[in-house]
């Protein structure tokens, strides 16, 4: 049991017998008042995302998660297929767990796979990920110092914003937290 004030985004809590991953969290002490915690919470079975108030003496349940290195392997209509890193074993998860994550999966991408009593329940993604535009419009002649940019269409489907002078065919680092451009790998 941890304080409702060391809840962080991210972490994933037994709250009303049901497992939540917290979206975004804000500690308020207003005036005169007792402190509060308000907390996005959104319910990793049926994916419902609902605000609640913990009062600062509260106490909460910090799920204990198992977790896997697994390794993307392929999608098919049964699901996407992922390999455990050390045990070479092969699990299919839902669109439910995996969500928008696919937007950023390429085959043999290795990422983090949460387990609660043995099922799986949610994937974590690196904070960056290199993947290659495949279409986007010409950049404008002399923008290469200006703060103008242009949609991307990248090879996972995923549009992003990129400055004028990236072209078509560039492999580039995103952040996966808010689609953002970080760099040209190559």
């Amino acid at each position: 049991m941890i304080s409702a004030t060391e809840i962080r985004a991210g972490m994933i809590i037994l709250h009303n017998g049901e497992l939540h991953r917290a979206h975004s969290v804000v500690h308020k002490t207003p005036g005169n008042l007792r402190g509060f915690v308000q907390a996005k919470l959104r319910n990793l079975k049926s994916g419902a995302m609902n605000e609640h108030r913990f009062r600062s003496e509260d106490r909460v349940e910090k799920a204990s998660l198992d977790t896997h290195e697994m390794q993307y392997l392929y999608s098919d209509s049964e699901g996407h297929h992922f390999m455990n890193q050390e045990s070479f074993d092969q699990i299919r998860l839902d669109d439910e767990i995996v969500g928008d994550a696919m937007k950023y999966l390429l085959p043999e991408t290795v990422i983090t796979v949460d387990f609660y009593d043995g099922n799986p329940v949610s994937v974590e993604l690196p904070t960056t990920v290199a993947l290659r535009i495949v279409e986007t419009d010409p950049g404008m002649k002399g923008a290469t110092a200006s703060a103008s940019y242009k949609p991307a269409k990248l090879e996972t489907g995923l549009t992003v914003m990129i400055p004028q002078f990236v072209e078509a065919g560039t492999v580039i680092r995103i952040d996966t937290r808010d689609d953002s451009y970080q760099e040209r790998v190559s």
